[in-house]
């Protein structure tokens, strides 16, 4: 027997969401229903995806490895409910300003079937930081960013749907002690070494929230290379709290790294679209839009006709 479509879907929402309980209220359904499909998807494929513990769910080595699939599974399921026809006679260009986390680890596979979907359509991206894409749509000179919506800061001007959360988790070497710890709290977190990611405002991102607590991570070495971060956990020379997005269970040289989730909550690291508010978009526009909202299950909100 094969596994379905609602397996997949619900596991893809639990393994971003990192809660059973959010994914089910993602779905709009309830949690033994998440947790059925889920087990049953484990059966078939014969090997455990999520590991269960206090403070919620986070993915397996095997796990780690299924999501890009079964994100494809979704996004070829999105692009089958597509009207080739139709999609065939729009033309045009889209303006797509990136940043550098998104046109890494998020963009590329949608962006392929985008293209093979819709060959009349020539998408321009520009890849630069947050602010520059944020004035960017508001000069017209894009037309749409696929970007961390979590970052965005112009929200009178701007609009925006968020289509994927990723959760943030720590990461550290296999033979750590906190590995064998019951639960880990950022207060463990600040008594270790701590590698600091900076590039798409994730030092920012990370001082909101440790200083909503009476701690801050004690930080040896900071870096815009996610390859460098993931190489010196690794190799145990600290640890790091970063989102499932750019998580790899091994460093370039072969190392592994492992992740756990912490006691407090820590923000989801949130992709997805955002354009000027008075957008008046092309069917081009349009289509690249609708395109990554039906990827991700997400009606997106119309702009101005």
């Amino acid at each position: 027997m094969g596994f379905s479509f609602r397996q997949v879907r619900y596991f893809i929402a639990a393994a971003e969401l990192g809660q059973v309980s959010h994914a089910a209220v993602e779905l709009n359904v309830s949690q033994s229903a998440v947790t059925a499909a889920i087990k049953q998807l484990e059966d078939l494929l014969g090997t455990r995806l999520l590991v269960r513990h206090a403070s919620g769910v986070s993915l397996t080595l095997e796990g780690a490895r299924f999501l890009p699939q079964a994100r494809a599974i979704a996004a070829a399921v999105a692009e089958a409910m597509r009207v080739s026809g139709e999609a065939a006679t729009v033309e045009g260009r889209v303006r797509v300003g990136v940043s550098y986390t998104i046109a890494g680890y998020f963009l590329p596979p949608y962006l392929a079937r985008f293209r093979r979907a819709y060959p009349g359509v020539t998408v321009e991206l520009r890849e630069t930081h947050r602010t520059a894409i944020e004035d960017g749509l508001v000069r017209d000179e894009l037309d749409l960013a696929v970007m961390l919506t979590s970052n965005l800061e112009n929200t009178d001007q701007l609009r925006c749907e968020t289509l994927f959360r990723s959760a943030r988790r720590l990461w550290l070497p296999v033979d750590h002690p906190l590995q064998k710890a019951e639960r880990v709290s950022l207060a463990d977190v600040a008594r270790e070494p701590y590698i600091m990611l900076t590039v798409d405002e994730a030092a920012f991102t990370a001082k909101r929230y440790w200083d909503r607590t009476p701690h801050q991570p004690n930080v040896i070495f900071q870096t815009s290379s996610v390859e460098a971060v993931r190489s010196m956990v690794a190799a145990g020379m600290g640890v790091t709290i970063l989102s499932d997005m750019v998580y790899r269970p091994w460093s370039l040289d072969g190392q592994r790294i492992d992740k756990r989730a912490l006691a407090e909550e820590v923000p989801t690291m949130d992709a997805g679209l955002a354009w000027k508010r008075d957008l008046v978009a092309s069917p081009a526009v349009r289509a690249f839009r609708d395109h990554l909202g039906l990827a991700f299950r997400t009606p997106i909100a119309a702009a101005a006709p």
